[in-house]
């Protein structure tokens, strides 16, 4: 592997950039919209609501995932040409549990290289999935590692070097869920109330839902559309009983932001993102959600009256700039139809005051990182370079603690994705000018709105080896929104 200097912000642009967003958070640059129960109205797309699939389940200990051509159910009666792991959409859920040694053969069915990326685990770099470790049509690969962290909800998707967008479109994707003793003690809700959600937008038609032929518009901005999509199904309804329910809401969308909050306006409680429980519950009544973050929430229907009708929302927002694309961002979506139904979950334990205990990490030096867009469709950059496999750009030692701070000098959001470790959100400056509630804890990827200029705290203690940092919009990943990170 060739490697080049690392390469750094220069001085000046750095300091513009800081102003520009001094500047912003002096304003009100986001304006959050609360929302009720909206009026009726025609659904966007073709056909009525589907019932929420459930995802298949397999062992994280003798797996078997093939990726291939095949038909996606997205709504009764209507199928759609797509590419599957295991002829599923979602693809399977693996589980596993902490301690486990995790052992997966990935068989390739497609007709170009593909490679798997196991998005928030932290696993050795020959089993993380970089792209220069594609396989090619017809090869297979075995994944063999410990499952070392504690238990929370992470996924799968491809990532070979410029189709990772198509591949996904395509319907490639699935959720890897750890468990652990210290989960197991909260008695969280299991079983049919212990619901995964896959979110993603889509085109309505079945013809074009899963076809992926990018605008110069989407190639910029990323794709948005405006049908919303759970598990791969259209439009998506869930029967609920009146009971504590379990959502792990991933959003595996190209683009999309989304603000999560319930049609009634009643708040909810969260106790998971990216790496984990929270150290303690966040009592919310709205949540950003970019491309690639996790969120575990609560959601109590004992009071819900039964025969009523709830939707869990991406409700409105406003950005700091001016949207681009066919389909804004911040556009108000109906994600998934909560049906209230006879039947009640019983008595619902209380939950501790501390879920869990999140040692807090102390930087010892600083990195920074410039994400910007330009207006041509194809230009993303970090640190002014696109991504090139064989470059080391960025060193670390083992073991360190480092404050990287990541600056957002575009238009557009930039949700930042870190293979190999997890870190600790420290400060948002600019835009939304906050730390919400529900990024404590350990995270893997942060959503960038613009403008915003993020602070986390790393430290890779694990393993050595070359691990990707990325913007997770898939358009610009694809486009060179990419950095390698050598962890010496």
């Amino acid at each position: 592997m060739s490697s080049a200097p690392a390469a750094g912000l220069n001085r000046r642009r750095f300091l513009h950039v800081a102003a520009a967003v001094a500047a912003a958070s002096a304003g009100s640059s986001i304006t959050l919209i609360s929302c009720g129960e909206p009026a009726p109205g025609p659904e966007p797309g073709p056909g009525s609501r589907s019932a929420l699939p459930v995802p298949a389940t397999l062992s994280a200990v003798g797996a078997t995932l093939i990726p291939g051509p095949g038909l996606a159910r997205i709504a009764p009666g209507e199928s759609s040409a797509a590419w599957l792991f295991n002829d599923m959409l979602p693809g399977p859920t693996i589980r596993a549990r902490r301690g486990e040694q995790a052992q997966i053969r990935l068989v390739n069915q497609l007709t170009e290289p593909t490679i798997v990326h196991w998005h928030g685990l932290i696993v050795p770099e020959e089993a993380d999935g970089h792209p220069r470790r594609a396989i090619q049509a017809g090869a297979t690969l075995d994944y063999r590692f410990p499952v070392v962290q504690r238990a929370g909800t992470f996924w799968y998707h491809p990532h070979p070097h410029s189709r990772t967008a198509a591949q996904i479109h395509r319907g490639l994707a699935g959720f890897f869920i750890i468990s652990d003793e210290e989960e197991d003690s909260l008695g969280l809700p299991r079983g049919e109330r212990e619901i995964l959600l896959l979110l993603q937008d889509r085109d309505g038609d079945a013809g074009k839902a899963f076809d992926y032929a990018p605008s110069d518009t989407d190639l910029h901005a990323g794709i948005l559309r405006n049908v919303p999509f759970g598990n791969g199904a259209r439009m998506p309804s869930l029967n609920v009983i009146g009971g504590r329910y379990r959502f792990r809401v991933l959003n595996g969308s190209q683009a999309r932001v989304y603000r999560l909050g319930l049609s009634n306006g009643a708040p909810f409680s969260v106790i998971g993102n990216d790496g984990g429980l929270l150290p303690s519950v966040a009592q919310v009544d709205s949540v950003f959600l970019g491309v690639g973050e996790r969120v575990d929430l609560l959601v109590d229907f004992a009071s819900v009256k039964v025969g009523s009708r709830l939707m869990l929302k991406s409700l409105p927002f406003e950005m700091a700039t001016t949207s681009t694309g066919s389909f804004s961002q911040g556009a108000e979506m109906d994600l998934l139809e909560l049906l209230r139904t006879e039947g009640a979950g019983g008595i619902e334990r209380p939950l501790p005051a501390t879920l869990s205990n999140v040692a807090p990490l102390a930087a010892a030096s600083d990195r920074a990182f410039l994400l910007r867009s330009s207006n041509q469709k194809e230009v993303h950059l970090i640190n002014g370079v696109s991504f090139d496999m064989d470059r080391i750009d960025e060193r670390i030692p083992l073991g360190q603690v480092e404050r990287w701070i990541f600056l957002n000098d575009s238009p557009l959001p930039h949700p930042v994705h870190l293979h190999g470790t997890q870190f600790q959100v420290e400060s948002r400056v600019g835009g939304r000018n906050t730390v919400y509630p529900y990024e404590g804890g350990w995270k893997d990827t942060v959503l960038l709105m613009p403008l915003e200029k993020v602070t986390v705290l790393v430290r890779f203690d694990r393993y050595r080896g070359v691990f990707p940092l990325h913007c997770h919009n898939l358009q610009h990943e694809d486009l060179g929104m990419m950095l390698n990170v050598e962890v010496t």
